[in-house]
């Protein structure tokens, strides 16, 4: 299964959508900072299963309809940081589609996450994941789960990782940085969480439009 997660950067780079589903045949695409009353209802062979409405800066999910049926799809208030409050709205910062895949015969659960800004503090970001991580929890229970997306947070991942490993999830990186805008902001800002599903590969595609590089999760059911 092959999932792109990317930051369109205040929808700058939604033209290069379409390419990116046919160029690697994505079964899922993930997106962050994009205008939800631009998004077109298909991208390729890909379904826009449904996208924030609350927000400046909206995500949205879509999925491959020949090889998945959308089940529902669940948006997300995470806890604001002072950015979120002065430059409102912007307080859904999850969205998680529940899908049943036709090819596995099985549901999994996908979902795009975009952090709090880097001048809000690691600690917070901490706690969107931890909430983000229990309320994916709380829609499917022990199912498979990809959560991508912009984690704004490009040092000290160690400690994120063990974290994260104690929430009962998997921190995958790319194989290349993500973001590198400014010379002091570089490095992995789009990640992926997951719990049983094992990361086969996990790609930094080529830059584009936007500030952030997409990431190419390729991924498989672990059991």
């Amino acid at each position: 299964m092959r999932i792109i997660s990317y930051n369109l950067r205040k929808h700058a780079a939604s033209a290069e959508l379409t390419g990116l589903e046919t160029l690697y045949e994505a079964d899922v695409l993930c997106l962050q900072e994009a205008d939800s009353e631009l998004l077109p209802e298909t991208v390729g062979n890909l379904r826009l299963a449904d996208s924030t409405r609350a927000n400046r800066l909206g995500l949205a999910i879509y999925y491959n309809q020949d090889r998945f049926d959308a089940i529902t799809t669940t948006a997300f208030e995470l806890k604001k940081s002072m950015h979120d409050m002065l430059f409102s709205p912007a307080n859904e910062r999850l969205i998680a589609t529940k899908l049943f895949d036709r090819e596995a015969g099985r549901e999994m659960l996908v979902a795009s996450f975009h952090a709090a800004p880097l001048t809000a503090l690691n600690s917070l970001r901490r706690k969107q994941i931890k909430t983000a991580h229990s309320e994916l929890h709380s829609l499917a229970e022990g199912i498979p789960t990809v959560m991508v997306g912009d984690f704004n947070y490009p040092i000290f991942k160690n400690n994120l990782r063990r974290r994260i490993t104690e929430m009962g999830y998997e921190l995958s990186l790319s194989n290349e940085r993500t973001y590198s805008r400014y010379k002091i902001f570089r490095g992995h800002f789009d990640f992926v969480t997951s719990v049983n599903m094992g990361m086969d590969d996990v790609k930094t595609l080529p830059r584009g439009a936007s500030d952030h590089r997409a990431i190419l999760v390729t991924t498989t059911y672990i059991d």
